[in-house]
């Protein structure tokens, strides 16, 4: 099972592969703006990406080559409706791992990334530090000094976006939709319940905490000791 995120803007295709992917036991995030795909690929890590050329808001070779230049390492499979060569030479000299022109069979999409998951992992540390602080995404496992501690999923997806931002200040309605992309069961309630969760696990005094408030703005993490 992997974690793929589908930027495509056909709501039609969206459904149809989205259904076919959730039958490979894959967990789906979906955007139909190229912004919204990019702020995704910003906080979020993914196994594999499928990104569609023509996307409103910023095309889909613009936040492909964006997301490399930032050191982005997920595979990534273009869907465009250009058959040419100079096309398909432009999608992979861009960044993208794989290309399907549409229209395409969606068993050789899964096909595609099954090959992509095959491949091993990437050699460059996803681990983040801040401070005596560790996260790691690969193995959900989160120390402090060394000492293992445990946070519930949704309370380590908020976690690790902050640190992949550190220092920068984000709205309780930013983290909402950035960490948790305005999930039903969303609230602003429950992301400050969620930084309260955070705190009693990660902070070595209830006097000062790693996440800070700024006032009538959001949180962000402490300058680390």
């Amino acid at each position: 099972m992997a974690k793929i995120l589908l930027v495509e803007d056909d709501s039609d295709l969206t459904l149809a592969l989205e259904e076919h992917l959730k039958l490979e036991r894959h967990t789906v995030e979906v955007f139909h703006d190229g912004r919204d795909g990019e702020e995704a690929l910003k906080s979020t890590l993914y196994d594999v990406v499928i990104l569609d050329w023509d996307l409103p808001g910023v095309d889909g070779i613009t936040v492909l080559q964006r997301y490399r230049e930032r050191g982005g390492q997920t595979p990534v499979i273009m869907l465009t409706g250009k058959g040419e060569i100079a096309e398909k030479t432009q999608g992979l000299d861009s960044g993208a791992d794989d290309y399907l022109t549409k229209p395409f069979d969606s068993r050789e999409l899964m096909s595609r990334i099954r090959s992509l998951l095959r491949r091993p992992p990437q050699m460059a540390s996803s681990v983040l530090t801040y401070g005596d602080l560790t996260l790691d995404p690969a193995s959900f496992r989160i120390t402090r000094n060394g000492v293992d501690l445990r946070l519930l999923p949704r309370d380590f997806a908020l976690l690790e976006f902050l640190m992949r931002h550190p220092g920068e200040v984000f709205s309780i309605e930013a983290l909402q939709s950035r960490v948790w992309h305005y999930d039903s069961d969303s609230s602003p309630a429950g992301v400050r319940m969620a930084i309260s969760r955070i705190r009693k696990v990660i902070d070595k005094s209830e006097n000062e905490s790693m996440i800070e408030n700024v006032a009538r703005i959001g949180y962000r993490l402490r300058n680390p000791d």
